[in-house]
């Protein structure tokens, strides 16, 4: 054995279990997101018990999930999304930078976001992040698994991009 070979051995062990801690933080990031957008109530005029506002759109609800590094947004956007999907791909750069260590912030900032989580939508009777926070613990068995077994960066952004991980 070359003198050195161990300790190059033991950087790379290093490296690679840093980028594996980075790949299930990422993993963890994009399946939160994806099911808090996902199971975001979309209005549905149908069930008003008052006619909606002329020009009125659902998806601001699910349109205005937020994801951020380090601290918490701040404001409300003014989109609507209705099926989630530009607001999951408006996250992949926060999703793709996320690293272990860092604090991420999942925020809505609408002032019916509250009365939402408590049930006040028949869409989401039970909320959105009181159903995430019980599942945390599966989402984060199943990214530690997925990098063990070998699944790389590409196929966590496969499965993020085409599945809604």
């Amino acid at each position: 054995m070359a003198k050195g070979s161990f300790s190059m051995q033991i950087g790379e062990f290093i490296a690679k279990t840093k980028a594996n801690q980075d790949l299930v933080v990422r993993a963890i990031t994009a399946k939160i997101d994806a099911g808090l957008v996902s199971r975001s109530p979309v209005g549905d005029a149908s069930y008003w018990q008052r006619p909606p506002p002329p020009g009125y759109a659902g998806g601001r609800f699910r349109g205005n999930w937020q994801l951020s590094l380090g601290s918490p947004t701040t404001g409300s956007l003014d989109l609507t999304d209705k099926d989630g999907s530009a607001t999951i791909a408006a996250h992949g750069a926060v999703v793709g930078a996320a690293k272990a260590g860092d604090v991420v912030y999942f925020v809505n900032n609408l002032p019916y976001a509250k009365r939402i989580e408590e049930g006040w939508s028949r869409q989401a009777p039970i909320g959105l992040v009181a159903l995430t926070i019980v599942e945390f613990q599966t989402i984060v068995d199943n990214a530690v698994n997925g990098v063990r077994a070998g699944t790389s960066s590409s196929d966590f952004a496969q499965g993020y991009s085409t599945y809604k991980l």
